[in-house]
């Protein structure tokens, strides 16, 4: 198995109830095999020439390369800020049977 194909991308959410709304759309569409919400985690961000300090949800949404495309865009068409976090991390090597579970998942 090409251990470069399984990616983790990275998202936030204002809210508990947004963040679940959003792993879930993207369990049942297939385009993770699964989401973890962490939180509440605080970020500190620039945003329209303010330094702003927000509460917000961590999402970490595993998936395939040939889905990640789809996810962000669904990411961004569900969610609620101007400019959601969409970040995509390579997964470089893991647990072969949890690998292949995210494979056969979306």
């Amino acid at each position: 198995m090409d251990m470069a194909n399984e990616k983790l991308v990275l998202s936030t959410a204002g809210s508990r109830e947004e963040a679940g709304s959003i792993a879930r759309a993207l369990v049942e569409e297939r385009l993770a095999a699964c989401v973890n919400v962490i939180g509440p985690i605080e970020s500190t961000y620039r945003w329209q020439g303010k330094v702003e300090n927000t509460a917000e949800f961590l999402l970490l949404a595993k998936t395939m390369a040939a889905k990640t495309e789809s996810l962000i865009r669904r990411i961004r068409e569900l969610h609620s800020y101007d400019v959601p976090e969409a970040i995509q991390i390579s997964v470089e090597g893991g647990n072969a049977d949890y690998l292949r579970w995210i494979a056969d998942s979306v």
